[in-house]
């Protein structure tokens, strides 16, 4: 019997022949094989110490995942539903977990896991639970470990590494299974143009990150009402906008010493042809269009930045420490609080935030997956969160965001402006 194997993503139809000698005559059987499409899941799972954002890739979609363990499960080759339980931080994520691969085991559901930096500090407790439904090395995971698990070859397959793991899996046509184990969650919402805040200014001629009047330009035109400039400062101490030094010098092909002094900085152009902004610019624009409001990032000292600005009543500052927001709350500064401070806060963070003022929150949209409990308690208290890291990760531009995020959370910052604001559904 001769098998001809062609190296293809599609296989094709293979001839099979088989011969039988009858005395003299050769009496060939010519068989063929159906056709299918060769479809893989890309499985990249990598602990805390590997320092790599863990992802899966499936029909040329790559999907970055958030810390803890991620279920992925197929309705058929070609359609996924997933979700992340953050196993790390929260009994309950891990305890629902349980409940979701069980019903899967039951149900002889098609499913991967996938772990992301520390997954297994909440799993302790349900390692006799999770050994019953065959998951051995899940029960026995360590802090820091990277993990996978499968079952699309009929039966649990796992690996474990204390850095990364890395596994390639064909999956079969025949899957079939309707059941939807992650439901999807629609947000109303009202469109309204202060849902996004033109990062960096905005996108100018297709170039990111420019803080450069151009962009404030451009984009105002397009829509943009809220503006966000990082602010840092000249070795003469004076404030201007750009995101970093390094940055700065590759647009401009700056080969001196970092950081620049004011008339160094003022005196180049992005790219040759985009103006940079110092405070006297950066007032005399917001001056000429009065109904724009700044937000700021990377200053901390909000009483500094808000005697130098033009109008307080127009200005956002994102800050970056506790006493920071405490001290713009005691002069009626409009404070947008950061991440790394509002996740650090002990107690009740919805009432610190209250008591300070603090409307506006600035979070990574890559956090949504594991603090949708936390948004949803600030969507109900009428704190707006901005996500930022829009088209960080591969997919997640402003349309996916404005498909599938906002609602839950209020608004992003875009490079781009969203001209389609009129549909108020959108899922999670």
């Amino acid at each position: 019997m001769l098998f001809i194997i062609l190296r293809t993503n599609v296989l094709l139809p293979i001839l099979i022949l088989s011969s039988v000698v009858h005395s003299l005559a050769i009496e060939p059987i010519i068989k063929i094989a159906p056709i299918y499409e060769h479809i893989e899941l890309l499985l990249n799972s990598h602990s805390f110490n590997a320092k790599q954002r863990s992802t899966f890739s499936f029909l040329s979609q790559t999907e970055s995942i958030e810390r803890g363990l991620t279920v992925i499960h197929f309705h058929d080759s070609k359609n996924i539903e997933y979700k992340t339980f953050d196993t790390y931080g929260s009994k309950a994520e891990a305890e629902a977990l349980l409940t979701v691969l069980t019903q899967m085991i039951e149900s002889n559901a098609n499913f991967a896991l996938l772990a992301h930096d520390s997954a297994a500090a909440s799993l302790g407790d349900l390692a006799k639970s999770l050994q019953s439904l065959g998951f051995i090395q899940l029960s026995n995971l360590q802090g820091r470990q990277a993990y996978i698990m499968h079952n699309l070859n009929g039966s649990i397959i796992e690996e474990v590494n204390d850095m990364s793991v890395i596994k390639t899996i064909s999956v079969s046509s025949e899957i079939f299974d309707k059941h939807s184990y992650f439901p999807k969650i629609t947000y109303d919402f009202e469109p309204n143009i202060d849902r996004y805040i033109a990062h960096a200014g905005g996108e100018v001629n297709g170039i990111r990150s420019t803080n450069s009047k151009d962009a404030l330009d451009q984009n105002y035109k397009k829509g943009f009402r809220i503006f966000e400039l990082d602010i840092i400062e000249t070795s003469d101490r004076h404030l201007v906008a750009a995101h970093d030094w390094n940055m700065w010098a590759r647009f401009t092909d700056y080969t001196g010493a970092l950081p620049p002094t004011h008339a160094q900085f003022i005196k180049r152009k992005i790219y040759g042809d985009y103006s940079t902004l110092d405070m006297e610019g950066i007032n005399t624009w917001f001056k000429e269009h009065p109904d724009a409001t700044l937000v700021t990032d990377k200053v901390n000292d909000p009483l500094a930045f808000a005697d130098a600005f033009i109008d307080k009543n127009r200005l956002i500052m994102e800050l970056f420490s506790v006493m920071a927001v405490e001290k713009a709350s005691e002069h009626n500064i409009h404070a947008m609080i950061s991440q790394e401070p509002l996740l650090g806060l002990k107690g009740d963070k919805i009432n610190f935030l209250k008591v300070n003022n603090v409307t506006y929150v600035g979070l990574s949209r890559r956090m949504i997956a594991s603090q949708t409990k936390l948004l949803l308690q600030l969507k109900e208290a009428g704190i707006k969160v901005f996500v930022y890291n829009v088209n960080f990760d591969p997919g997640k531009d402003e349309e996916y965001v404005q498909n599938n995020e906002i609602g839950l959370v209020y608004g992003m910052y875009a490079d781009k402006w969203i001209s389609d604001m009129n549909s108020k559904n959108f899922t999670k």
